[in-house]
C-alpha cells in the first residue's frame, strides 16, 4: 500500500471513471493501491473533465466528486508558481509537455514526493529538484 501524498496525473484518474478505457482495470488496481489523498493540481481535475465530458454528461462532475470524498486534494495553485512552471515548460519544450505535467513537476518539488500515478511515459524522462527521477506508479 502507498501511503498517501502520491502524485496523480489526468490519465489513471479518467480510466478509473470511464469503464470502457482501456486502463480502466490497470486504474482500478493502481487506485486500490494508493491511500487517500493523493495529490494533484487544477489543472489535472481541469483536464480530467475535458475529457470525461467527451465520454458521458455527468463525468465531470464524476471527477469532482471524487474530490469531494477525499480521493485526491488539491495540493498546488499555479499562481503562486508562474515562475517555476514557466521554467518547466520551457525546458521541456521539445516534448509534448502540458501544463497539468509542468504542476506535478513542480508539486513533487514542494512536497518532496517522488511518486506519480500517471500512464504518461514521459514521467520518466521529467526530473524535480534538477535530477531526481520519479517513480512512476503505472
Amino acid at each position: 500500500m502507498n501511503r498517501p501524498g502520491v502524485l496523480l496525473d489526468t490519465g489513471p484518474l479518467v480510466a478509473l471513471l470511464s469503464k470502457n478505457d482501456a486502463g480502466h482495470a490497470r486504474a482500478e488496481r493502481l487506485f486500490a493501491d494508493c491511500e487517500p489523498p493523493l495529490r494533484c493540481c487544477e489543472a489535472v481535475v481541469a483536464e480530467a473533465c475535458f475529457l470525461m465530458r467527451k465520454v458521458d454528461p455527468a463525468g465531470p462532475a464524476e471527477v469532482v466528486a471524487l474530490g469531494r470524498k477525499g480521493v485526491y486534494e488539491i495540493s498546488f495553485a499555479l499562481d503562486e508558481h508562474w515562475a517555476n512552471i514557466e521554467v518547466l515548460l520551457r525546458k521541456y519544450a521539445n516534448r509534448p509537455i502540458a501544463v497539468a505535467d509542468a504542476c506535478l513537476i513542480r508539486c513533487a518539488e514542494m512536497h518532496e514526493e517522488p511518486r506519480v500515478l500517471t500512464f504518461d511515459s514521459d514521467f520518466q524522462v521529467y526530473r524535480w529538484s534538477r535530477n531526481r527521477k520519479f517513480r512512476v506508479l503505472g
